[in-house]
């Protein structure tokens, strides 16, 4: 039912409560209370105590209407009276008041008692809570005189309201309400029934229940969240048996004497976490059923070389493979990254960006339409409609997170059931990881090279900028490299550039003994190349960069960063930004630079990255700081909201709920049995469609 039809909201009301998400009378229900007050404890007016929250029924004596000096400003003016004494109620600026209040009226109250003016027995509150009692009808308050349910709402859309249309719902259909969780699991697990919890969430009758409410941990929640994961995973496990279950993929062969040369070729032994990861990307690639796999690790924990085998085991089945990148700079980089891999095997590879000259571009899709080009790395030019391959058989998505699913689908759409790694450097715990992308399979990578130290994290504020300069000197001296790293200004791109143009020139004065380069998003892939490769080469000592621009080449000899405004990055790009150093033998010093002290939760966030290197540590304080809804950004990868569930909190309940829905699917894979009707059919409301994409990572 649309929630115009409701009554008390109207098209009006309707368009409101869309900025909550709001749309259906289910979504209101799904709507739950983020906090809850207790008005429960009825007090006579003697017993009112100053300065504390009190609830309170009283019968109006008489009110008035106060128009101030200033006529703009009302004051509504209401004298209570029980059986012990009397209360003054005063509203500001609210005079329809005036319309709603009768003398006689029982009315009950909440709010903060304050002594009465001018020394006057009387005690006062101001703006109250208040609901209109109608004493020949036996009707349970929802407003005060109990514990109250406080929503989330938004301008024209009060928790008030809310809370009526709320109660509203129950009274006309929760009898209608269906219970689609299986009985079997309900019993297995203890579950409350639905009616019950969906009742208990909004009006809990016991302060008990409130203060379960309140930490999550109640009965009610349990059986609500419980709901929400088990859809969640069963949704999941749909979508992962679809793509197994779609046409047979590549078989490809794998450990040939191409793969052989490769491993000879490396200038390294690779480490056991990434030889246990090779091992299960070959077994999928070489099943006949598509390869859909997540790869996962730290930052410079080596998931370039692992990717580079997967790369070389489909050109040597003679199939093509794409490595699709976010952003320009690292598709320049990881192309120059499995050059230097590849092409002493004889593999060509190549480079598909935005820019090209027609001429470049013109030999490019040459080379992809007749097969010669074996890899191809590139950005969303990659997705363009004259792209065409002779044989794809292998796509690779890295920073996956930055793609929609549809872009994913036009991608792997341009080979015959591809076989899909994605990769990511934001490591999750492997729970997470199990759900958030529970329609692939996962591989972590959970150590990082021998020999590389940890890097040591400082912050500084604008007033220590010597030292910070101090310690740079003494790393360029022992002729070492640095970065030195600029916000993004949202507002203007072009003011991002000043600064960093106007830092470059102050470093070259601080620095005049050192040659320091400049690069950011709007160079010409030429002049990109350029600064990068004499980065590479040691001709530049300092590099000065934007922070558009993911700096995620690897350059050994840099042991210092100064990222300058560090308040304002997330914890996530924070730690990215520091693991572009670090990556050789000798020790990496990061400096972050803020601008005063800065908020509590800027505090926080940036002790975390003081305090550790591990990347899964801050994955998990940027989780709990962030909130999942933000850090697995849900809306763009097309999973269902969670409103009631949280991924972190609750991940005790998720293990249950994924081994309920697995189990569920094994015996039941397309939820035909007469039982599952109704589980079915919220199933795919609640996914609204986005079940159709089970061929896509």
């Amino acid at each position: 039912m649309p929630i115009q039809f409701l009554k008390g909201v109207g098209p009006k009301k309707a368009a409101l409560f869309a900025r909550l998400g709001i749309e259906t009378a289910e979504d209101l229900l799904w709507h739950v209370p983020w906090r809850y007050e207790d008005r429960s404890t009825l007090l006579k007016i003697t017993d009112l105590c100053h300065g504390e929250e009190c609830t309170v029924v009283g019968k109006v004596e008489d009110y008035r209407l106060i128009r101030t000096r200033r006529r703009a400003f009302t004051i509504f003016e209401v004298r209570f009276g029980d059986e012990t004494g009397m209360l003054k109620a005063r509203w500001f600026n609210q005079s329809y008041l005036l319309n709603l209040f009768e003398q006689g009226q029982l009315v009950m109250l909440s709010g903060t008692v304050h002594k009465g003016r001018r020394g006057k027995a009387e005690p006062e509150m101001q703006n109250p809570v208040f609901e209109i009692i109608d004493e020949e009808i036996d009707q349970e308050p929802i407003h005060v005189g109990r514990i109250v349910p406080i929503y989330h709402g938004t301008r024209g859309v009060s928790s008030r309201l809310i809370r009526v249309l709320i109660n509203r719902l129950l009274d006309q259909y929760l009898g209608r309400l269906s219970d689609v969780i299986p009985q079997s699991i309900r019993k297995r697990l203890g579950l409350t029934n639905f009616e019950t919890a969906m009742t208990e969430i909004h009006f809990p009758l016991e302060t008990s229940e409130c203060e379960g409410l309140n930490c999550g941990r109640s009965v009610a929640h349990q059986r609500l969240a419980f709901d929400e994961l088990f859809l969640l995973e069963l949704g999941m496990g749909m979508k992962k048996a679809g793509i197994k279950k779609r046409d047979t993929g590549i078989t490809f062969q794998c450990g040939g004497p191409l793969s052989e040369r490769f491993r000879q070729h490396l200038p390294f032994k690779l480490m056991d976490s990434q030889e246990c990861v090779i091992r299960e990307i070959m077994t999928d690639m070489e099943s006949s059923y598509p390869m859909n796999r997540l790869l996962q690790g730290d930052v410079g924990c080596g998931k370039t070389v692992v990717a580079a085998f997967a790369l070389v085991c489909a050109a040597e089945s003679k199939y093509q493979s794409v490595v699709l990148v976010p952003t320009e700079i690292l598709a320049e980089q990881h192309f120059l990254t499995f050059r230097r891999l590849l092409e002493p095997l004889g593999l060509r590879c190549s480079i598909l960006i935005g820019g090209q000259s027609k001429t470049e571009r013109g030999e490019l899709l040459q080379g992809l339409g007749d097969g010669s080009i074996a890899v191809t790395i590139g950005t969303h030019a990659l997705l363009h409609e004259d792209v065409d391959f002779k044989r794809l058989g292998l796509v690779v998505v890295d920073e996956q997170h930055k793609f929609g699913v549809l872009q994913r689908a036009r991608i792997t759409a341009k080979g015959m059931n591809p076989d899909i790694l994605v990769m990511t450097a934001t490591p999750i715990p492997r729970t997470l990881a199990l759900t958030v992308y529970g329609d692939l399979d996962v591989s972590v990578i959970s150590t990082r090279p021998p020999g590389r130290p940890p890097i040591h994290t400082i912050r500084v504020s604008e007033f220590q900028r010597s030292k910070a300069y101090r310690l740079i000197l003494n790393e360029l001296q022992k002729a070492r490299q640095g970065f030195v790293i600029y916000p993004l200004v949202e507002e203007s791109e072009k003011m991002d550039l000043q600064a960093a143009a106007s830092g470059l020139e102050k470093l070259k004065i601080v620095f005049p003994d050192h040659y320091i380069g400049l690069i950011h998003g709007r160079m010409k892939p030429s002049e990109k190349d350029a600064v990068m490769n004499a980065f590479i080469d040691g001709e530049i000592n300092l590099l000065v960069a934007t922070s558009v621009v993911e700096v995620g080449i690897d350059i050994p000899n840099a042991t210092i960063m100064l990222i300058e405004h560090a308040e304002r990055y997330g914890l996530a790009q924070l730690h990215q930004l520091r693991g572009r150093i670090g990556r050789g033998v000798e020790s990496s010093t990061c400096i972050l630079m803020t601008a005063g002290r800065g908020s509590p939760e800027t505090t926080r966030r940036l002790n975390t990255l003081v305090n550790t290197n591990d990347g899964f540590a801050i994955a998990e304080e940027d989780l709990m700081m962030r909130g999942p809804g933000d850090f697995f950004g849900t809306r763009q990868w097309g999973l269902p909201e969670l409103r009631v569930a949280n991924l972190i909190r609750d991940v005790v309940l998720l293990e249950k709920a994924r081994t309920e829905a697995f189990r569920t699917l094994d015996n039941d894979p397309h939820l035909a049995h007469p039982d599952h009707a109704g589980l079915k059919a919220v199933l795919y409301r609640r996914w609204k469609g986005k079940l159709d994409l089970i061929d896509v990572s």
